[in-house]
């Protein structure tokens, strides 16, 4: 399987699985301080890596405690396989000590999952588990023993045999739907490449790079799409959706096609659906067939590996000659570009704008450094101001929306490649659910870069607040500073963990200090970015209505030239 680490903690059902562990000299295991914690680190090394993540528990609240990054895993398709401890067979249904029933309890979240009672059945299951976390739409996979079944012998071979009928997941695109598409794409005048996460599953960076090249066809890339094809092109018009740019958003709703890859017509893009791109038609290419018409109907369905996909369509595209002439529609979003940048106002008082301390953090550690968000306002700030020019740079909680998610996903991210630089990127109230695993980083060598974006609130709630409840701010005061007094001392609490703590909060002071921490390479570095509270994402489309009423800032919308 290729497995060399393995986040997890023991309890006494998975304890037969746990003792082996002691003779390995090949798979390292790296204890964490939470099971959640186990499981966000196995997200991380897969995202990374597209390789499968590995995270094991006990029976109980040990499993139940992977059933979020279960769900996240499987909202964002990431491969991970959890293997989990359970009450002895017998003991089944009693509501014996620490039983759970985590396999119907992850039915819904997972791709596939197993209850295992044979000693005979764990080679194939395993096998199994891992062929299909890794294969079409990759996914989570939870295997659960019995304990009694782990204590027992049996006759083991690898590689098992194992049968999947039914499962055959299409790789290779129909010629004639690749034919159409082509034929779609040269006849259109208005064309948008629609790019996501499926396409960096896919591996199909390079192939899409060739594609925009050859039809110099504009593009945007989802929130878990950043970086699939790089920033800097001129064709790039940006990420999508709520927080995205007005080119980008905008495109797509003036658009007369769109080719939509490795994307799922996510809520957070679409805005109001039966609004969203009205004068397109739709190419949509995915891996999972049951995406394909779920929210936005296809004149081109193409089931197939994004990859496969695109080398098919270019290959078309080249042997069909001329290419429609999209000149002008590439001058137009240019246009909305340069006149709508993603940009910010300084805080008024000499605060610090949280924009600035994401843009310089990128510019600082540069394009070979990996870049992991929490959920909120820093997450939204992460994904416009740092540049990202090459695929598994950015990873982040998209579909589940997980606070907590940063710092043992980018624990994880950095076990798997420790020469790269990995920062997690938090806020004050993400931080503050998982940051018990910079403990697990400091005792296992694993030296990652938290910059936590501290405004003391729950910020992207607080905006909403702001925006929609007449700033009533009910419980999203963290009260980080209260008093005179700082709850928690973030510097404080990494000297406690055993990692550098700094704190910045001027902007004078952000270079030096983000220098200081890329010079810290022994132990993990905290920084306590202290931000202004009152500072919001721009642009913004409010929930449930049409992109067309996207906001540049606040109370001001986008001034289109007449006919436009």
């Amino acid at each position: 399987m290729g497995v060399e680490v393995v986040f997890g903690m023991p309890g006494g059902a998975i304890l037969p699985a746990y003792d082996p562990l002691m003779d390995s000299t090949r798979l390292r295991h790296v204890l964490v301080r939470h099971e959640q914690g186990a499981g966000h680190a196995a997200e991380g090394y897969a995202a990374a890596t597209g390789k499968v993540g590995v995270c094991m528990a006990t029976s109980g609240p040990g499993a139940t405690n992977l059933v979020t990054p279960l769900a996240d895993a499987h909202m964002d398709s990431v491969p991970i396989v959890a293997i989990t401890g359970q009450v002895g067979s017998a003991a089944i249904g009693t509501d014996a000590f620490q039983e759970a029933d985590i396999r119907g309890i992850t039915m819904p979240i997972t791709k596939h999952n197993y209850l295992i009672t044979d000693p005979d059945d764990i080679p194939a299951a395993i096998a199994e588990a891992f062929h299909i976390a890794s294969t079409g739409r990759p996914g989570p996979v939870l295997v659960d023993i019995t304990k009694d079944a782990l204590q027992q012998l049996t006759q083991f071979a690898w590689p098992p045999p194992f049968d999947l009928p039914g499962y055959r997941p299409t790789t290779r695109p129909h010629g004639k739907q690749i034919r159409e598409a082509a034929k779609l794409i040269r006849e259109a005048r208005r064309p948008v490449l629609y790019l996501g996460g499926g396409a960096i599953r896919a591996e199909a960076g390079p192939e899409l790079a060739e594609l925009v090249e050859l039809a110099q066809i504009p593009f945007v890339t989802t929130l878990m799409g950043r970086g699939i094809v790089p920033d800097s092109h001129p064709l790039h018009l940006g990420m999508p959706g709520m927080h995205g740019s007005v080119a980008a958003v905008t495109s797509l709703q003036k658009a007369d096609l769109i080719i939509a890859l490795g994307v799922r017509f996510d809520d957070r893009v679409t805005g109001k659906l039966s609004t969203f791109a009205p004068l397109a038609k739709v190419i949509h290419a995915d891996i999972d067939p049951a995406e394909i018409g779920k929210n936005r109907a296809a004149d081109v369905p193409i089931v197939g590996d994004c990859k496969q996909v695109v080398l098919e369509l270019t290959r078309a595209l080249r042997e069909a000659g001329a290419l429609g002439d999209y000149s002008a529609w590439c001058e137009e979003v240019s246009g909305w570009r340069s006149r709508y940048p993603v940009g910010y106002t300084a805080p008024a008082g000499g605060a610090l704008a949280p924009q600035y301390v994401l843009e310089r953090l990128g510019e600082l550690s540069g394009p070979e450094a990996t870049y992991v968000a929490g959920v909120g306002q820093h997450q939204m700030w992460a994904a416009q101001f740092v540049a990202y020019s090459r695929p598994r740079s950015w990873i982040n909680s998209g579909g589940l929306g997980t606070m907590g998610f940063a710092v043992p996903a980018a624990m994880g991210a950095k076990a798997a490649e420790p020469e790269r630089t990995v920062w997690a990127i938090d806020g004050d109230g993400c931080f503050q659910m998982t940051n018990q695993e910079l403990a697990t980083c400091v005792i296992n060598d694993i030296p990652i870069k938290v910059a936590v974006i501290n405004n003391s609130s729950l910020g992207m709630v607080r905006q909403w607040q702001t925006l929609f409840y007449n700033e009533r701010y009910s419980n999203t005061d963290l009260h980080t500073s209260h008093n005179g007094r700082r709850i928690p001392d973030f510097v404080k609490l990494a000297e406690a963990y055993g990692c550098a703590g700094l704190r910045c909060e001027r902007a004078e002071d952000v270079d030096a200090t983000i220098a200081h921490a890329l010079d810290i390479n022994d132990r993990p570095v905290v920084i306590d970015f202290v931000v202004s509270r009152d500072a919001m994402v721009w642009p913004m489309v409010p929930a449930g209505v049409s992109n067309d009423e996207i906001l540049y800032a606040r109370g001001v919308s986008p001034v289109w030239d007449r006919g436009e």
